[in-house]
């Protein structure tokens, strides 16, 4: 793949379901390959499919949307270089960029005025290894964190990285129930009951469309 190219699963303009910036008009653009297998993906098209673009291609699907929020996701956006080049050209030109990540892999270089999203793995993802703790120093403040709760168990884990390392105190912290694994009132009440900081998250654009709809 050469320099400048981007491998891209697809490109859509559909309201954002998660993190801060929910119910926005938002261009999506989704990279292609992902290091992690989480047990519960609902992107799996992402581990493979996708063709090569320019910048300038890219560019130039998200200016035809009259929006000013564009998320970067995958997959894994930073398995590819060029996404940085992508990341600093939408920022230059007044876009406001999230990316979203799962942390496995470092940050410290991405443009420090994207919104971070870090996607930590919780146990029974299977990927529960995979943060890299040095991500923790290269965070700011508009940084949010996600942990996509499967189980009680879950909830225990990330309540417990949350307080390890202060970021009840200091960031955004999203919990977002597995969908259909359990439910939004489970997730609800034992928010409430542990009488946790945590944000109750849920994927809007689930219950907007179908589930298994594509491009929304």
């Amino acid at each position: 793949m050469q320099n400048d190219l981007l491998k891209i699963n697809e490109i859509f303009y559909s309201i954002q379901g998660e993190t801060s910036y929910v119910g926005n008009p938002t261009v999506f653009v989704r990279t292609t390959a992902c290091n992690l297998r989480c047990t519960y993906c609902d992107t799996k098209y992402s581990y493979y499919e996708g063709e090569n673009q320019s910048l300038a291609e890219i560019l130039n699907v998200i200016e035809s949307h009259k929006t000013k929020y564009v998320c970067i996701t995958g997959g894994e956006p930073l398995l590819q270089k060029p996404v940085h080049d992508l990341i600093k050209t939408l920022c230059d030109q007044n876009f406001l960029v999230s990316l979203e990540t799962s942390g496995s892999k470092n940050i410290r270089t991405v443009d420090p005025r994207v919104k971070i999203i870090l996607d930590v793995k919780t146990p029974d993802s299977g990927a529960a290894d995979s943060f890299l703790m040095e991500n923790l120093s290269f965070t700011n403040q508009s940084t949010e964190f996600k942990f996509v709760i499967c189980s009680e168990k879950d909830f225990e884990w990330s309540e417990e990285f949350c307080r390890q390392h202060d970021l009840f105190e200091k960031q955004v912290v999203l919990y977002s129930p597995s969908f259909g694994q359990i439910s939004e009132r489970w997730l609800a009440e034992k928010i409430l009951q542990k009488n946790s900081s945590a944000r109750l998250q849920l994927q809007l654009h689930k219950y907007i469309w179908s589930p298994e709809k594509r491009g929304v």
